[in-house]
């Protein structure tokens, strides 16, 4: 089985939920949603964000609205829209649900793992940024 690529689908399927959560916290442009996630651990690139944009605000999710800036050129600003936080809810529900059963299934499979005596280690910082489609 390829590591990397199971990786790279648990990354795939988070990013879509914590970027609607991002949004739904307040109107908000693409920069502030990357800094928002880097400072979470979750690492995205503008070459993965804007398309996903566009996919949300296609799909009814997200709405955008244009904003002097005060330095520069105007923006553009996502709020969710209804249906959008309807969706993040379900989402939400559903992802919940999915932790609640991986950690069932994972009580007691740490301590298999590891040899005794041995500490675990710490959590690395998540990139949630997705494979290229020939990785």
């Amino acid at each position: 089985m390829d590591l990397e690529n199971a990786k790279a689908q648990m990354r795939k399927g988070i990013l879509e939920m914590c970027v609607l959560a991002v949004i739904a916290g307040r109107e908000t442009y693409p920069p502030e949603i990357i800094d928002k996630l880097e400072g979470t651990n979750l690492f995205v690139k503008e070459g993965t964000l804007y398309p996903l944009l566009i996919r949300l605000k296609n799909d009814g999710l997200v709405d955008y609205i244009w904003r002097e800036g005060v330095k520069g050129p105007p923006r553009k600003y996502f709020t969710i829209t209804e249906n959008g936080r309807k969706f993040l809810k379900e989402l939400t529900d559903s992802w919940q649900e999915l932790v609640h059963a991986v950690d069932q299934t994972m009580t007691g499979i740490q301590a298999q793992i590891n040899e005794p005596g041995e500490e675990p280690e710490a959590p690395r910082p998540l990139n949630i940024e997705p494979l290229p489609p020939d990785a």
